[in-house]
């Protein structure tokens, strides 16, 4: 196994426990443990696996992506898996209220259809 197999597995591993720890945020809250310290220790390293995915996936795409020496030649199929779902992770994580709430052209179409803020 060559170092960007490790590199692409590694990152695997990383989403998988990331899936985990969400899953388990969801059973707690399934049972109404939403506020207790384990719930919170789960939510902590959640956020943490899921920047240092987002992380190793930046590296990934600026690595395959660089123009001075391509790499598009290491696009397999675990490659183009993990791009797949980091557009997905992106725009689902994404700061969508920030984006509506506060721009203009959110407001302004607000005010012509009426609606109040």
């Amino acid at each position: 196994m060559n170092y960007f197999s490790a590199y692409i597995y590694s990152i695997i591993g990383i989403k998988l426990l990331f899936i985990l720890m969400a899953v388990i945020h969801i059973i707690l809250k399934i049972k109404g443990k939403i506020n207790s310290d384990l719930d919170k220790k789960i939510l902590y390293w959640k956020e943490r696996i899921e920047f240092v995915f987002i992380i190793l996936m930046a590296i990934l795409l600026i690595y395959i992506f660089n123009p001075r020496m391509p790499h598009t030649n290491l696009l397999n199929f675990e490659v183009k898996l993990l791009f797949y779902l980091f557009g997905f992770i992106l725009i689902i994580t994404a700061d969508w209220k920030l984006f509506f709430h506060e721009s203009k052209w959110f407001k302004y179409l607000q005010q012509s259809v009426g609606e109040k803020e």
